[in-house]
């Protein structure tokens, strides 16, 4: 996936939502992406329940830890939270709270879809859907005080999954999904230019552009398939064998170095490092982390500034 001016220009007369099959592979279009497209399961409260139920095991995955409260201890929580004095601890138990309200959200919603099932009509004016909708949109809005298990930032966008999923039909879901995984895309491409770019042209580091190229295109690979794609086991395989590779990699460091040198290969390392951990995070997410893409790019620039590197000009 090239982010060359022909490729935008050439992407941008194609309109969002085009299908079209790639490779053998069905692809959808959104924001200059070919991405592997998925048919949406029927839109009934039992496909909604499996995909709030998926959403926010998947919330939890990327989250912080500790703040998976169980929804029957919800009034513990608000107590707790409402009861905090100290900035610090209210906002982690605000987080507290939120992961609280989303699973007494799944905990309402299973229940009404086994009642549906048993024959029971439930409707949207249903006291306990409204109940639902209010618990996911409290979640939502006490989620920006959750931060992305880097600690580096929140990621509200995977805090709005549930309640879109329970507020919109299934199908406008998935299409919102495919947006987001081409902006992932596009923030994944953007750190792979900027990090070939940067140590391209550096000595040291001969020979990682290529690990860091295969890298973003397995990482980019992981991004668009799902768990319950039979591909799978080859994405999962390649993006991990990919990431330990670049892990992996060290400086061409001559036998005896000097300890400016040692100190520069040091801080290329821990760049590459930083930079590998971020991809993770974006492809395993499928939403961006602007700030934390942005401060990357930053410490970059920096780095090349500092070794007097000049950064290659490169695509991705």
């Amino acid at each position: 996936m090239s982010t060359d001016s022909n490729r935008d220009t050439q992407m941008a007369t194609i309109p969002n939502g085009t299908l079209r099959i790639v490779d053998g592979i069905k692809r959808i279009h959104f924001d200059g992406y070919w991405i592997k497209a998925y048919d949406p399961p029927a839109d009934s409260l039992h496909a909604k329940k499996i995909l709030i139920q998926a959403l926010t095991r998947r919330l939890f995955n990327h989250v912080e830890h500790g703040i998976n409260i169980p929804g029957k201890r919800l009034n513990e929580a608000r107590g707790a939270f409402e009861a905090e004095q100290i900035p610090a601890r209210k906002r982690v138990k605000g987080a507290m709270l939120a992961g609280a309200l989303f699973n007494r959200a799944t905990d309402i919603f299973t229940k009404l879809v086994e009642l549906q099932e048993q024959g029971v009509e439930i409707h949207e004016e249903n006291a306990l859907m409204q109940e639902c909708g209010n618990c996911l949109q409290e979640a939502l809005t006490l989620g920006r005080m959750v931060l992305h298990r880097s600690g580096e930032e929140g990621i509200d966008e995977l805090w709005g999954e549930p309640f879109r999923a329970f507020s919109i039909p299934v199908e406008a879901f998935y299409e919102s999904r495919y947006i987001k995984i081409a902006q992932t895309l596009r923030d994944i491409d953007r750190l792979s230019v900027t990090m070939v770019g940067t140590f391209a042209n550096d000595p040291l580091f001969a020979g990682a552009a290529t690990l860091i190229r295969r890298f973003t295109d397995e990482a980019k690979n992981k991004c668009e398939t799902l768990r319950t794609d039979t591909d799978i086991f080859d994405v999962w395989a390649g993006f991990v064998v990919a990431s330990e590779q670049l892990a992996g990699y060290a400086p061409q460091m001559p036998a005896q170095p000097d300890v400016a040198l040692m100190r520069h290969a040091a801080d290329g390392v821990r760049l590459i490092k930083q930079g590998r951990a971020l991809i993770t995070y974006l492809s395993r997410a499928r939403v961006t982390m602007p700030r934390s893409t942005k401060d990357y790019i930053e410490r970059c620039t920096e780095y090349a500034a500092r070794f007097n590197i000049h950064p290659a000009a490169t695509a991705a």
